[in-house]
């Protein structure tokens, strides 16, 4: 008897999807609760797992949209389990050392451990993800990881990638000289969405964008002194997110209508914070949602920007953890953005954004000084926020960013001791 799995309903708005990849092959044995493939929808990637242990037979092809409720594969729940399937998994151990024993060297040549090579490694990323093998030989010919395109999944660079940087230094890995290629590639549910929503936004709000720049040299000096502390006490570092992330919150509580939202005739107005981040996933831009963020501390804030952080690089976060959010962040300083206009993400009504610090010379009490500076913008929908209120509420945010002593109380400590 084979057994259907079909496309699972995976929210009320979605009516399709997009098998992205087979996990497993058409004829292969498959586990109860194995996963066998992934689906994309128009918010979010996620698994489909085996309901019954059997033969695999696909149905669906990679790239075809499914709706809800067609059949993926089936499963033969009856045929007899292969004495291949049954082999026993290698361990990781012995699955590094298989790999190391493939790559060693001549004799002649010094051999050095995997582990000490991973430890000179070039890469200055922890979101780097290598193989052993190919980890050690990054660090063993200094190869910048950024020369090097990776073709592993979840983009992992593996040995071969490794050598192809080597042997084609100084120009794209495999690219011809004087290529005048085309290629079409079919967009996938994840960008048709974001193409979709970004046009919206621009034609269906008064968006209109103000700045400012916030002198990063007290938050800068925080962090040096406490971030060992931090992350010893608390298991994660202490990055900027969460002190824009709190300042946010408190200036929002000061400003409402730059949390609220335009619905039909109505504007509703939040008395919570659930700030949005943004994201740069494998498939493009995600926003995921930090619930209730004016109530979490700066740990708790830290925490959870590396784990939705994590799931999106991994295509694991679930939709309800992109649904909703009343505000939005989005740093793109990290890819060396000095200044933009971000977008609204509708339906909200403004957004934040982050750039790049940059040593910059600024008067100070009359004396020109050097000091790390951000610029900072702030969109916002025109129609229920107004420029007093945009401007005030970017100018609180730059206030507390410069004197961050204030984040705990949402003012300055003085002014709270004397009730002013």
């Amino acid at each position: 008897m084979a057994v259907e799995i079909k496309v699972p309903s995976v929210g009320e708005s979605i009516s399709e999807v997009t098998l992205v990849k087979w996990l497993k092959k058409d004829g292969e044995w498959v586990e109860r609760d194995e996963v066998i493939a992934d689906l994309e929808s128009e918010k979010a990637t996620f698994e489909i797992n085996a309901l019954q242990a059997g033969i695999l037979k696909t149905v669906a092809k990679e790239g075809d949209t499914l709706k809800i409720g067609d059949v993926t594969c089936t499963i033969d729940d009856t045929a007899k389990k292969p004495e291949s399937a049954a082999a026993p998994e290698v361990k990781k151990g012995e699955k590094v050392k298989a790999e190391k024993i493939k790559e060693e060297p001549k004799k002649s040549e010094p051999i050095k451990p995997v582990e000490e090579l991973k430890k000179e490694s070039v890469q200055a990323s922890a979101d780097v993800k290598t193989t052993p093998v190919a980890a050690a030989i990054l660090a063993d010919k200094k190869v910048d990881v950024k020369k090097v395109t990776p073709t592993g999944s979840n983009g992992k660079i593996l040995k071969n990638d490794v050598l192809n940087a080597l042997a084609s230094p100084g120009r794209a890995i495999g690219k011809q000289m004087f290529s005048r290629d085309d290629k079409a590639e079919k967009m996938s549910n994840l960008r048709k969405t974001i193409s979709r929503r970004l046009v919206e936004a621009k034609n269906t709000t008064a968006m209109l964008t103000t700045f400012n720049e916030v002198d990063m040299s007290a938050i800068m000096q925080l962090r040096t002194k406490y971030k060992e502390i931090f992350k010893t006490k608390h298991g994660i570092g202490l990055g900027f997110m969460s002190f824009f992330t709190k300042a946010v919150c408190f200036a929002l509580q000061e400003w409402p209508a730059v949390n609220a939202l335009i619905d039909g005739e109505n504007i509703v107005y939040h008395d919570y914070c659930d700030i949005s981040i943004a994201v740069s996933a494998p498939k493009g831009l995600v926003v995921p949602v930090i619930r209730n963020a004016e109530s979490l501390s700066m740990a708790e804030i830290e925490n959870k920007v590396a784990e939705l952080a994590g799931k999106a690089r991994e295509n694991k976060l679930t939709i309800e953890e992109m649904t909703g959010g009343t505000f939005t962040i989005t740093n793109g300083g990290v890819f060396g953005s000095l200044m933009s206009t971000p977008i609204i993400n509708i339906p909200q009504s403004a957004i934040l954004g982050m750039h790049k610090i940059q040593e910059r010379p600024v008067v100070v009490n009359g004396q020109i000084v050097v000091k790390p500076m951000m610029y900072v913008a702030v969109s916002y929908d025109h129609r229920i926020i107004d420029g007093r209120e945009s401007v005030s509420f970017l100018v609180r945010v730059k206030e507390m960013l410069e004197n961050p002593q204030q984040l705990l109380f949402g003012k300055d400590p003085v002014k709270a001791l004397l009730e002013l």
